[in-house]
Formats: C-alpha cells, structure tokens, sequence
C-alpha cells in the first residue's frame, strides 16, 4: 500500500482531482485546508487590515486563499501511477510552479480502512 499526499495550490481544482481520484481507484480521500508560509508572507504583505499580533484565526479566517491537501491510501505502484496521471490531467506538470506538491511513501501498516467495506455488507 501507499499513501498519496497533494498539496493543491489551486482550491477550485479539487473536486475535478477528487473525481480523477476515484476512477484512478482511490477508494476515499481526506480534505484539510491548509498554508504555508510563503503564503502567509504574501498574504501579510498585500494585506493592510492584518494585526500587529496575529492569531492562527487570522491567517484561516479567509479558507479560498488556502491551499488544499489531500491524502489517500492505495494498493500498488499501478494504482499510484493512476492517481499522478489523473491528478497532473487536472493541475498540469506539477513540476511548474503553483500547482502543488505530490509525494508517495509506502505504508507499513494501516489500521481501518477496510471498516467501510464490512459495514456495507
């Protein structure tokens, strides 16, 4: 198994990889918004509203300036495959910049992920 990690920079994008997903064989996905700093810098800088002493909900209060980031777990390098292809089919190259970030590692272990399966039977 594999676990797929996407750093999407452009939100809009999501459902149309969360469908190439799924026909790539991703059984499920989790969406969490998420930043990192050089976004933070810039979107301190173009900002004259921003607090001499931000919180953290200042910098989430305005979740479509946020990227995305996706996780799924996979079966084989044939289904990682499926889902580099069908994501870059949406964000184009992600070697180009502000597309995203895709990184692959193996899993050792996974605990639940057949749950679903057991209770729809």
């Amino acid at each position: 198994m594999f676990f797929v990690l996407l750093v999407l920079h452009d939100p809009s994008l999501m459902n149309d990889i969360l469908l190439g997903w799924r026909e790539a064989g991703a059984d499920g996905a989790t969406i969490l918004p998420s930043t990192g700093p050089g976004r933070l810098s810039q979107e301190m800088a173009l900002r004259d509203d921003f607090p001499l002493f931000p919180d953290l909900s200042d910098f989430l209060d305005n979740e479509t300036d946020q990227n995305r980031t996706l996780f799924t777990v996979v079966k084989d390098e044939a289904a990682v495959d499926k889902v580099v292809a069908a994501t870059q089919a949406v964000t184009g190259d992600l070697e180009e910049p502000n597309t995203g970030i895709l990184v692959v590692l193996p899993v050792l272990r996974a605990y639940g992920l057949h749950r679903r399966r057991k209770e729809e039977g």
